[in-house]
């Protein structure tokens, strides 16, 4: 039995910039109201033809491989968590196998939203830990961009999210004290539509349906949100999933050197870190430049807290997530 660690660590998002103000000029709303509700003051939209999912899967793949000091063809396995696949199918990890040149390994997509990336880490962690494989290539990437709702009527979910990817290499670990230590998973389906895209799907709303109705008024293919409803739910789960973790290990909250959340809404964040007596250095936020990337979020700010040095040999790292499903999940780290 092995444990499993993260060994490289590399995110990528779009140049294109988008402020508040530049979606001020779309819909109503304004900087003010948007970063008093959200944290977020900018966030990165593709340029249509130039970057999708898999593409920038590719790219933060390609950099999180290359810290990891190991080849292509010595990745096992790959997991790709996404909500905004390139294609409705084929999913991306076959696309990130080929366009990487990769060997004929296995690839999974996991389609798991916010708390993506967690799930996709636990799964890589299982793989190592049985000895199955030996390094796994985990993504997180999202284009929301080019599906949401531009005008008013969507400013309630548009104003939030980003597009930018982020990946990890999950490789064996012989000391059993360093690495993931554990991952904790959870889900709730009876609240599966408070926060969801029904359309297009095979269970109410297909294409043809779509096409048939031609109705300039349905709203059933772009997200919908019942936002307080979302984040009463997030901030009480959150801390269950974090103090889950903990508990199991013996740890207690005093001793994560850096939760790094995933970047739903800043006020969630806030909350769990006050809850838990956090400072600021020991939780790394940075949704107020990207928005929330639902399965990316977590990757990139791991990968910039780590760049920046907030992350260090022996350090106890706290992963949590929480989303649409519902579903959630921890992974509790010892760099």
């Amino acid at each position: 039995m092995y444990n499993s660690k993260i060994i490289g660590l590399g995110h990528y998002v779009p140049e294109n910039v988008v402020t508040n103000d530049d979606l001020s000029k779309l819909m109503d709303t304004n900087d003010e109201w948007i970063q008093e509700r959200t944290g977020i003051k900018e966030r990165r939209h593709v340029v249509k033809g130039e970057d999708t999912t898999t593409t920038m899967g590719v790219k933060a793949a390609k950099v999180a491989i290359e810290r990891a000091g190991i080849d292509k063809d010595d990745i096992d396995f790959i997991v790709f968590a996404t909500l905004s696949p390139d294609y409705y199918f084929p999913g991306p990890g076959v696309l990130v196998q080929r366009d990487l040149g990769i060997k004929t390994v296995g690839a999974l997509d996991v389609r798991n939203q916010c708390s993506g990336f967690v799930y996709g880490i636990s799964v890589a962690d299982q793989y190592v830990k049985s000895g199955m494989y030996k390094n796994v290539l985990v993504i997180g990437s999202e284009v929301h961009s080019t599906g949401l709702d531009m005008t008013t009527r969507g400013r309630g979910v548009s104003v939030i999210f980003g597009d930018g990817a982020g990946a990890a290499v999950v490789s064996r670990e012989e000391d059993t004290t360093k690495g993931i230590l554990s991952t904790h998973l959870h889900s709730e389906g009876q609240h599966a539509e408070e926060l969801s895209l029904i359309a297009p799907g095979m269970g109410k709303r297909w294409v043809t349906d779509i096409i048939d109705d031609n109705d300039p008024n349905d709203e059933s293919y772009f997200p919908y949100m019942n936002g307080q409803f979302v984040f009463k739910n997030a901030v009480v789960r959150f801390s269950e999933v974090i103090m889950e973790g903990l508990q199991i290990n013996g740890l207690n909250p005093s001793d994560i050197n850096m939760l790094v959340p995933h970047q739903a809404n800043l006020r969630i964040s806030q909350f769990v870190q006050k809850k838990f007596g956090l400072s600021n250095d020991q939780v790394y936020n940075n949704i107020m430049h990207y928005g929330n990337t639902t399965a990316a979020s977590i990757p990139i700010a791991l990968t910039e807290a780590w760049e920046k040095g907030k992350i260090n040999d022996g350090d106890l790292v706290v992963l949590a997530a929480f989303g649409s499903g519902f579903t959630w999940g921890s992974a509790i780290i010892r760099w």
